[in-house]
């Protein structure tokens, strides 16, 4: 990336850049009557197909071709980070073996403007000297971290972590930079794909779709906990009583069949999963919960339907008596809360057409629904989906309900649709409400999103002691606040499936916690000197020896070392050729200069990058012709053995396969050695001791200045009342006024609010200063997304003719690229948003969440993100989001399956994003990098 200096590059450009937003008299006819900034898409557009007079580009090529050009240096500096030299080219504050570097000189003009900006100017970094912490500690920690050459995804076959923080990054960089840095024309204009923007207004309804009782395909299952019935198991002398949840279960195509399973086999589900998929993660059983769940129904006299009548086997209080079939009446007896009492009252008989109100008992109802929510949270991972465990536990033994079961399950999806009918009336409700707010919301929106208007909010706060003192757009906001957190609790402890298990989970938690002992700790205790003695404990070294840190993580990498080690020993007894065991050794820990032929060899090749390694002059021993040939014939075998499921050719395959798994074992011996090494040099404990003093420190004296200890008992005090509320919450009717159930939850916020409000006032009164740095520190971010960088913007036009000028592009095959490049770009939003419906149709689904109350009220472009760039980040992440990940367990699996697998993800993949346009080849479009860069220097040189 070097070429002529920017200046000169400047000057061929006519006028590339313009200087604090001001235009250059020569570029434009009219300069004056351009917008400085367009606020939407295309406010200010060209007549469509043409450029505007005086340019060479529309709006949309101007557009596109930015984005182009800014993807591909993102993609360069991104890269260009695992180099060792990378922050030597970056310029202060970092020091370079060249002098020092000017902005306007720097190789990574982009990562150099968002770590002056955005990095080195955050509260607690700024205060960082530049030669103690940023050159001498962490310039020399990760230059020592990019000489380790911790292995890539393709040494591995496998994404890497630091390969998908990689592609994230480069994402949000891209979107950072497309919709911060202006264009000059002021006609910059993206693809309007309207149709795009149709939004399903159920969505309401359908994102309640997850709790309904059928009619949700996960992963080609529709599953739903349907019923509860008992069965009798005799022991030794007697029968005893056990709950059996029935599951309905449907495929596609296929009619409904039930399966009866016991809580026990649910356990046995989970351990038979770990078991076939070792390593993957799984949500914890619920557990086990005997509680019955009251509710109401309105039965009639004349023809009574399912729905609507209650048979007497969840009303009569009868004995328990032996029932081979299993009947719900055996357990309807006792033991059940507020079952006896409110039964419902038989002493007139009803006449024909009369309704009653009916007390119905449901039997382990709560365990029902958060037993569903553990099966769908499963079935949402496509392997757990497709597992042999998952299918013979949804398949295995068929029932046929009977009468009374058909009756219970009847009862339970009214229920289910009772509930559900309920939470859409308690959103629809806080909507309402929340909507009362809109004027007072919109010019909260408008005071936040103008110039420093979060400093203005926590401005506010510190000198307003009380909620009733603020101004009433704050007050209003207060209020919104409520009705936004009221929403999430009813949502968290109430609505899901699994509330009832997240709710006895927190009670436990809550019951457990001793406050007034918390409180009394925090009050009294010093905790910078507490924290400054743990530090002192853990680093420090006497006499230059290993500190308890360095001790104690070197342990554990130690012992994954020798952890390796015993599958490489076994491996290369198995393999029975110590020349082949060392050329992959010596691979391995050749320099890097030396793996890059031998990939590359493998490349140019096609062949397996063991295959490349072992007859590789590059790496001694230089093997013999025969030793080539049993490469070739192992590897041959292999491809055979992987592809067609033949005894045969697997045992020929073997060699592979073991020489394979070594060189992975290798590879990640070779990586803990180098992340050992990196904890054993000193500067890494010295670079944890400077972020412990430059993020700790400040916070602590803040927290010591607030009295943040009184916060203990208010919070105590919050989640007392807040328990109490979900008590009277879950024993209510479903039938009960929602009108009344959100008003209790809004009712709860408001008693503590005042609470909330002083901790905030309190800690923003004694920050010194933190808080109100940190909000011009995002308010300067903004600024940059909203009105761009203070250099200047980008004349793409005077980039694109000053290069037609001198000759350097084809200017007819330029625009040719360009509007493919638009093409494309259009063509793949299509795709995206034909795949995501057919997703949705397929899953019986919506991609929309219920919108909570309020969450409008801010959108993208407020804060100077683009809609449509923030469109394509996602579109961007979906289309990466298919790529196979690390599996901790596979070193001890059959290296021919784990090839299967990954071959059949990778054709998973490829059969997910078939039919994605492909991007179209740029040549002339590659002629404008150097040029461009030049000018984003000068852009972002401020």
């Amino acid at each position: 990336m070097t070429g002529p200096t920017p200046a000169q590059e400047l000057k061929t450009l006519a006028g590339a850049v313009t200087v604090n937003g001001e235009v250059p008299p020569q570029t434009f006819s009219k300069p004056s009557v351009l917008p400085t900034r367009p606020k939407t898409n295309g406010d200010a557009t060209s007549t469509e197909g043409l450029p505007p007079p005086g340019h060479a580009l529309t709006g949309k090529q101007e557009h596109y071709l930015k984005r182009e050009l800014l993807s591909h240096q993102i993609d360069y500096e991104i890269s260009e980070l695992e180099s060792p030299t990378a922050l030597q080219r970056f310029g202060a504050p970092f020091r370079s073996d060249y002098g020092e570097v000017a902005p306007i000189d720097s190789d990574l003009p982009i990562l150099r403007f968002i770590f002056v900006h955005h990095v080195r100017n955050f509260p607690f970094l700024d205060q960082a000297r530049e030669k103690e912490f940023w050159q001498d500690k962490l310039q020399v920690f990760l230059e020592l971290f990019a000489q380790k050459h911790i292995s890539s995804s393709e040494d591995r076959l496998e994404e890497s972590k630091r390969k998908k923080l990689s592609i994230k990054a480069k994402k949000l960089v891209e979107l950072m930079m497309v919709s911060g840095i202006p264009t000059a024309s002021g006609y910059e204009e993206r693809i309007r794909f309207s149709e795009l923007e149709v939004v399903d207004r159920g969505a309401q309804d359908q994102g309640l779709l997850v709790n309904a009782p059928e009619g949700h395909f996960i992963n080609g299952w529709d599953v739903n906990v349907a019923g509860v019935r008992t069965t009798s198991v005799k022991r030794t002398l007697r029968y005893h009583q056990h709950a059996e949840f029935i599951l309905r279960v449907k495929r596609p195509n296929a009619p409904d069949h039930y399966v009866g399973r016991r809580y026990g086999e649910f356990s046995r589900l989970q351990k038979r999963l770990r078991t076939e998929l070792p390593g993957k993660v799984l949500p914890p059983l619920p557990r086990k919960n005997k509680s019955s769940t009251v509710s109401t129904f309105f039965s009639g006299g004349g023809d009574d339907d399912d729905a609507s009548s209650v048979s007497s086997v969840s009303t009569q209080n009868t004995g328990m008596t032996h029932d081979d079939g299993g009947s719900l009446r055996n357990l309807m007896a006792t033991g059940h809360r507020r079952a006896a009492s409110l039964q419902p009252d038989r002493s007139s008989p009803r006449a024909s057409g009369e309704y009653k109100r009916e007390h119905v008992t449901l039997y382990r109802e709560d365990q029902r629904v958060s037993l569903r929510a553990f099966l769908r949270t499963y079935l949402q991972n496509p392997q757990v989906a497709g597992s042999n465990a998952m299918e013979e536990f949804l398949t295995r033994n068929p029932v046929k309900l009977n009468e009374e079961e058909r009756d219970d399950l009847d009862r339970r999806r009214a229920m289910d649709e009772k509930r559900i009918e309920e939470q859409k009336r308690f959103y629809e409700i806080a909507r309402q409400r929340a909507k009362d707010l809109d004027v007072y919301m919109e010019r909260f929106r408008r005071d936040i999103v103008e110039r420093n208007g979060l400093t203005k909010l926590f401005k506010e706060i510190r000198e307003k002691e009380r909620i009733a003192d603020l101004t009433t757009e704050y007050q209003k906001f207060a209020e919104w606040l409520r009705i936004e957190v009221a929403a999430t609790i009813y949502h968290l402890f109430l609505a899901e499936d699994n509330s009832p298990e997240l709710f006895a989970q927190a009670k436990r938690i809550h019951s457990m916690i001793p406050y007034g002992t918390l409180k009394q700790v925090i009050r009294f205790a010093n905790p910078t000197v507490v924290m400054t003695g743990v530090l002192d404990l853990f680093l420090a070294q006497p006499f230059g020896a290993r500190s308890l840190a360095q001790r104690v993580l070197g342990m554990a990498l130690n012992d994954g070392i020798r952890t390796f080690q015993k599958s490489i020993d076994s491996l290369v007894t198995k393999i029975d050729d110590p020349a082949f065991c060392e050329k992959l050794k010596r691979f391995v820990n050749a320099d890097e200069e030396t793996k890059n032929v031998v990939r590359n060899e493998a490349v140019v090749d096609g062949v397996d990058l063991v295959v490349a390694t072992l007859k590789s002059e590059h790496i001694h021993p230089e093997p013999t012709p025969e030793q080539v040939g049993k490469a070739f014939n192992a590897y041959v075998a292999w491809n055979n053995a992987v592809d067609n499921v033949d005894d045969e050719m697997k045992a020929g395959a073997q060699l592979f396969a073991y020489l394979k798994q070594l060189l992975k074992m290798y590879t990640r011996q070779r990586d803990k050695a180098m992340m050992l090494a990196v904890i054993e040099e000193p500067v890494t404990l010295q670079l944890f001791r400077d972020l412990f003093t430059i993020f700790y420190e400040p916070l602590v004296r803040v927290y010591k200045s607030a009295n943040v200890y009184n916060s203990v008992t208010d919070f105590a005090a919050f989640a007392d009342d807040m328990f109490r509320v979900l008590d009277v919450a879950q024993r209510q009717d479903v039938s009960a006024d929602p009108n009344q159930t959100v008003q209790s939850f809004i009712d709860l916020c408001a008693r503590h609010q005042d609470n909330f409000y002083k901790f905030v006032h309190e800690v923003h009164v004694h920050d010194n200063g933190l808080f109100t740095q940190l909000m011009g520190w995002l308010e300067g971010i903004l600024e940059f997304l909203r009105h761009g960088p203070k250099g200047g913007k980008l004349d793409m036009n005077a980039l694109f003719q000053g290069a037609v000028d001198m000759g350097q592009i084809d200017k007819s095959a330029a625009i040719a690229e360009i509007d493919n490049l638009i093409r494309w770009q259009e063509a793949r939003k299509k795709w995206h948003h034909d795949k995501t419906r057919q997703k949705m149709a397929a899953d019986h689904s919506s991609s929309d969440a219920p919108l909570t109350p309020g969450s409008g009220t801010f959108r993208p472009s407020d804060f100077g993100i683009n809609e449509s760039d923030l469109a394509d980040l996602n579109d961007d992440v979906d289309g990466s989001s298919g790529s196979e990940s690390r599996d901790d367990s596979e070193e001890d699996t059959d290296p021919i399956a784990i090839e299967r697998k990954r071959r059949a993800k990778k054709q998973d993949h490829l059969r997910r994003s078939a039919g994605e346009p492909a991007k179209p080849e740029v040549i002339q479009l590659k002629r404008l990098r150097e040029g461009f860069l030049s000018m984003l220097r000068i852009v972002l040189a401020d």
